[in-house]
Formats: C-alpha cells, structure tokens, sequence
C-alpha cells in the first residue's frame, strides 16, 4: 500500500497483481501504454492522455501532464507512512540538536571535539554495548557545542552524549 497526494489530496492505493485500488474502490479504467513516459487511458467511456514531465526519486515526486496541464503528484511508500505514523517524518533535517546514546554501553573512542564541524554521516564516536562496537555516526550537518561524555565512561540509554 501506498499513499499519493495530488492537488492537495490523499489517496490510498493498493496494488495487487489483479487490480489496483484507489481509497478502497477498484480502479476500473482501460490503460495502455503508448511508450515509456506515455499511457492513454479510458474511463466510462472518457478517454485521456497522461504523460510523465519529470520524476524527483529522491523526494519521491513527480510531474504529470494530465488534459494539459501539468500536476504534481507526491508519492510516500509503505516505510513513508510508517515513519509518519510513528511521529518520525522529520528526519530528513539537516541540522541537529543532540546525540543521544541509543543503548547503554562504553564509550571506546571520541572522534569530535568542541568546536568541530560535522556533516550527516560523519563518524563521531564509537560505543562498545553487548560487546559488540557500534559506530555512531552524525544524523545531520552541524558545529560540536559539546561533548559529554570521555573515554571509558558508562552512558544509559538516551543519555545525551553530543550537543549541537
């Protein structure tokens, strides 16, 4: 299942190999494809052409020529609506407040210090926990306020380790 948002819009889609369902109502429209960013379809008798303009896969959006204009049409995945679902859809920011410790563990090493730049997946500390190290790594794009914690210490989980 998916979500698609048009002209402001929400539609639940659902696609299986039979048919393809819009806001829980089959989809009964005649499609063929007339090349790969054409397709001509028919609906009660209503006949249209829609056209790709342009596809965005990083912000899952796209451009439709459709009766000749041009919408805009935002897709979001089954993982899309889960995130927003659990309240986690902005985690495509580039600025970050703080690292907190997703588990509790040792710190083994530091690798920033006050006043360092970091960028979104940039290394900056390692924690050892259920003797297994993970590396912690730098979610978005910011300058180090503060580190607090240092070398061997213990942390809880969701303590804070790093401030921005």
């Amino acid at each position: 299942m998916f979500s698609v948002i048009l002209n402001e819009k929400t539609f639940s889609v659902e696609k299986s190999d039979k048919s393809l369902k819009v806001n829980d109502q089959i989809l009964d429209w005649d499609v063929q494809w007339i090349s790969d960013r054409k397709i001509h379809l028919i609906k009660n008798n209503s006949s249209m052409e829609a056209e790709l303009v342009s596809l965005n896969r990083e912000e899952k959006t796209l451009q439709i020529k459709l009766a000749n204009k041009i919408v805009e049409v935002q897709l979001k995945d089954r993982f899309d609506l889960l995130l927003e679902e659990l309240g986690m859809t902005d985690l495509n920011q580039s600025s970050i407040q703080d690292i907190k410790a997703p588990m509790p563990g040792l710190i083994l090493d530091l690798k920033v210090a006050p006043g360092d730049e970091v960028k979104k997946g940039d290394v900056v500390l390692i924690l050892e926990a259920m003797k297994m190290e993970n590396i912690i790594k730098a979610p978005g794009d910011g300058i180090v306020k503060e580190v607090k914690v240092s070398l061997k210490q213990s942390v809880e989980k969701n303590q804070v380790m790093i401030t921005f």
